[in-house]
C-alpha cells in the first residue's frame, strides 16, 4: 500500500511539476496581452496584485506564525529586502525584453541558469565542483563568447536574468522559508513604492488600468494570479518527487520560452546563434548526466548500507539467539542435576 500511495503521490508531483515550468514557459504569451502598459507599469501592477493574491492565500491558510520569527530577525529581514531587489530586476527585464521582441535571448538566461548557480556556489560557498561540473561551466563560457560573437554584443539579457535569478536563489537559500512566505514578504517590500508609482501614474493621466478598459485592467490584475500559481505548483512537487527529477523538469520553461521564440515570434536565429545554443544544451546535458549519476550513485550507497545494517541486525540477532538457547540447555541441565 505505502508503495502505491508513494508512487500516486509521485505521479502528482509529477503533474504538478509539469504545470509549474509550464506556466513559466508560456509568460511570453502573457506579457503582450497587456500592451500598452509599458514594463515598468506591468511590473508593479505584478509586484502589488500578487502581494494581495499571496496574503489572501495565506489568511486563508492562516500560515502567520513565521512572520513574528523574520520580524525578530533583522539579517533575515535584510536577505528578504535584497532578494525583493533582485526579483524587481529579475521581473522587470524579463517583462521589457519579452515585449521588447527578445524572446530567445530571455530563454537562454534561463537555460545558463543553473550554470550560474554552480560558479555562485564556487564562488561564495566555497563549493568544490566534480570534474564534469567543471567541463560544463568551461563549455558554457566558450557559449557565451561564441553568442556575443554572432550577437554582435554580450548577450546582457540572458546574463542579467540567470545572475539576478540565480543570486536571488542564493538569498532565498539562506533566508530559508517557505515558497509562499517567502513571496509574501518580498512583495511586501515592493508593495509601497509600487502602488505608489501607479498612484503618480494614475495622476498623471498615463496610467493604462484605468484608461484601456475593463478587459485590460483585469489583464492586469490577474499578474497577481499567474505569478503565484507556478509558485503553489512548484511547491506541490517540491515534497513529491526526487530533487534530480525536479532538477530535469526545470529545463522545461526554457525550452517552452525558446520555441515561443522561433515558432511564434519569429525571432531571428543565424547560424552562429545555433552555435551558441547548441553550446549551452551541450553544458547542461553534461550537468545533467552528472547530476543523474552522483543521485544513482548517492541510492546505491543508501541501499548498500541499509543491506548492510539488516544483515548486522540479522547476524545480532542470531548472536542472541544463540546466546538464549545455551542459557536455556544450561539451565536444563542444571534442573537435571
Amino acid at each position: 500500500m505505502d508503495t502505491e500511495h508513494d508512487a500516486r503521490a509521485e505521479r502528482a508531483g509529477l503533474f504538478y511539476g509539469i504545470a509549474a515550468y509550464g506556466i513559466w514557459g508560456l509568460f511570453p504569451l502573457y506579457w503582450p496581452l497587456l500592451e500598452p502598459a509599458g514594463a515598468v507599469e506591468i511590473l508593479a501592477h505584478r509586484m502589488v496584485w500578487s502581494f494581495v493574491v499571496v496574503a489572501l492565500a495565506l489568511l486563508a491558510l492562516r500560515r502567520w506564525a513565521w512572520l513574528g520569527e523574520l520580524v525578530r530577525s533583522p539579517r533575515r529581514l535584510g536577505l528578504i529586502a535584497l532578494a525583493a531587489g533582485l526579483i524587481t530586476v529579475n521581473w522587470g527585464v524579463y517583462i521589457w525584453a519579452v515585449n521588447a521582441g527578445h524572446v530567445v535571448e530571455s530563454s537562454l538566461g534561463y537555460f545558463i541558469n543553473p550554470l550560474v548557480s554552480i560558479a555562485l556556489g564556487v564562488l561564495v560557498l566555497k563549493e568544490r565542483l566534480r570534474p564534469a561540473q567543471w567541463a560544463a561551466v568551461g563549455i558554457a563560457v566558450a557559449a557565451v563568447v561564441v553568442l556575443a560573437v554572432g550577437y554582435g554584443r554580450l548577450p546582457w539579457i540572458s546574463l542579467v536574468l540567470a545572475c539576478s535569478f540565480g543570486t536571488y536563489g542564493l538569498v532565498k537559500k539562506k533566508v530559508n522559508i517557505g515558497g509562499l512566505e517567502s513571496l509574501a514578504a518580498e512583495t511586501a517590500v515592493q508593495f509601497l513604492p509600487a502602488l505608489g508609482y501607479l498612484i503618480w501614474l494614475g495622476t498623471q493621466g498615463r496610467s493604462t488600468f484605468t484608461s484601456d478598459g475593463a478587459g485590460h485592467a483585469t489583464l492586469l490584475a490577474v499578474t497577481g494570479v499567474i505569478t503565484a500559481a507556478p509558485l503553489v505548483c512548484f511547491g506541490a512537487a517540491a515534497i513529491r518527487v526526487p530533487l534530480s527529477t525536479l532538477g530535469l523538469l526545470q529545463y522545461l520553461a526554457p525550452v517552452f520560452q525558446f520555441l515561443l521564440g522561433v515558432a511564434y515570434f519569429h525571432e531571428a536565429m543565424p547560424p552562429e546563434r545555433w552555435a551558441g545554443f547548441s553550446l549551452v544544451w551541450l553544458a547542461l546535458s553534461v550537468l545533467s548526466w552528472d547530476a543523474l549519476r552522483t543521485a544513482r550513485r548517492g541510492r546505491e550507497a543508501m541501499e548498500a548500507a541499509a543491506r548492510e545494517a539488516a544483515a548486522a541486525a540479522e547476524i545480532a540477532a542470531a548472536e542472541e539467539a544463540a546466546e538464549a538457547a545455551e542459557a536455556t540447555q544450561g539451565a536444563e541441565a542444571r534442573r537435571a542435576v
